[in-house]
């Protein structure tokens, strides 16, 4: 990865590129830490350090947001509203006939229009979090004995609110931005500099445990580094992991020329859903508890917050688990079409050896994709459970890990990134890198 990067330095417009992308993400991290007006930044940071919010949906979002959330600032949504926006319009394409047509027969002009519709659904979706965070605000100013808030009233809730959402649609913007001029997907690499963000917190939360206390300390540093680089490594064989059908091509004659007559095969990512079904799984999953908090109910004394709805209980776990891969197959369901894979297969004259063209061949994808969306599943669920049982074996472990989902994250945008680095410099004939 770091020769890569080192390689694309050296090409002038790929320099330019690069120096683009980390300005716009120090844009970013600026906007992060200007908090808007009428809150008290610092009685909010220490509410958020309860584990019963942490616990809940409002520490997702925390996380999401590189701890943004946490501080009141100008940026506190991050791209919550944006990745939201586009899942909603994905689910409406396959919905609304009208939005489906647009999305595979309009083309060029057909995608403007469906991502001008994402816009404004991200704006929406920001007045509605916006408004949603003034009220967790209010609600909470009463029990931290109105410290939260500095100033009440109609005028201050409109000014948080619509800062919240321009904040919201300005990181849109600069990840467009990215997206456009700089490189890989901008929304993604925010995303990956939230989440990097926290890193220097955990390192200080492992340095000062191990100044405090080296004897009873040094296996928790030991076994979180070995397993950091272990889980990195698992996460990286399972995304790069693929499933190929081979196809065979016939040969056909088109006037003068001959066409086809080639094999190939159909790749099918193990881990086709990515972080996605982790994402859906936990907002689910959290939400009793982020009810239960509402509720003043987040505690030890309520019998089924301890054994069902904390994330330390057993229930918790299997309905984390099934959540996750029952919403991979969901995922995997939207973005594979086997009996349109079969279509388009036979249309272009290509065909699976050993199946007949049309129900046979879509019988056999749609069985292939099912276990691969099985194994990948499992997948996602270690990796998601692994961190949580690591610190319910010892606490030590829990006030320092990250979530699977942040490194599944963390891993998937490098490999992207640096997959788009290479992409850019094949097609400049980098001599260097085609060697």
């Amino acid at each position: 990865m770091l020769q890569t990067i080192r390689n694309a330095w050296k090409i002038a417009d790929l320099r330019k590129k690069l120096l683009f992308t980390f300005a716009i993400l120090l844009l970013y991290r600026l906007g992060n830490v200007i908090p808007v007006p009428f809150v008290n930044t610092v009685t909010m940071s220490a509410m958020f350090q309860s584990s019963e919010i942490q616990n809940s949906i409002l520490g997702l979002f925390n996380m999401m947001s590189g701890s943004a959330f946490s501080r009141a600032t100008l940026f506190a949504l991050s791209i919550q509203p944006y990745i939201n926006a586009s899942i909603i319009i994905q689910l409406l394409t396959i919905a609304i006939p009208a939005l489906e047509r647009l999305s595979k027969e309009g083309g060029e002009e057909g995608r403007k229009k469906i991502e001008r519709i994402t816009r404004y659904t991200t704006v929406g979706l920001g007045l509605l979090m916006g408004w949603a965070y003034w009220m967790m605000l209010k609600n909470y100013d009463t029990q931290w004995e109105s410290q939260l808030l500095v100033e009440r009233g109609f005028v201050p809730a409109i000014t948080v609110i619509l800062s919240f959402t321009a904040g919201s649609a300005l990181v849109m913007w600069l990840g467009e931005q990215i997206s456009e001029f700089g490189i890989g997907n901008g929304i993604s690499m925010i995303l990956f500099a939230n989440i990097v963000s926290r890193l220097p917190q955990m390192v200080m939360t492992l340095g000062n445990g191990l100044v405090s206390d080296f004897s009873g300390y040094w296996y928790v540093a030991l076994v979180a580094i070995v397993g950091i680089i272990a889980l990195i490594m698992f996460i990286v064989f399972i995304t790069n992991a693929e499933r190929r059908i081979p196809v065979s091509y016939a040969k056909r004659v088109v006037g003068r020329k001959v066409y086809g007559g080639q094999n190939t095969f159909l790749p099918i990512k193990v881990n086709m859903s990515g972080v996605l079904p982790i994402i859906f799984a936990q907002s689910v999953a959290t939400l009793p508890a982020t009810v239960a908090m509402f509720l003043n109910k987040a505690n030890d004394d309520n019998p089924w917050y301890k054994y069902v709805w904390s994330n330390t209980s057993v229930v918790y776990l299997v309905f984390y688990l099934l959540l996750i891969i029952g919403f991979s197959y969901f995922y995997s369901t939207i973005q594979y079409n086997p009996v349109e894979i079969s279509n388009n297969l036979r249309k272009n004259g290509g065909f699976i050896p050993g199946y007949r063209p049309g129900r046979p061949t879509s019988d056999f994808i749609k069985r292939v994709i099912n276990k691969i969306t099985l194994f990948g599943a499992i997948f996602l669920g270690i990796v998601a459970i692994l961190p949580i049982l690591t610190g319910m074996i010892n606490d030590k472990f829990s006030a320092m890990a990250i979530g699977g989902t942040s490194v599944i994250i963390v891993v998937g945008v490098a490999l992207e990134t640096v997959q788009a680095i290479e992409a850019q410099m094949l097609m400049r004939h980098y001599k260097g890198f085609l060697e």
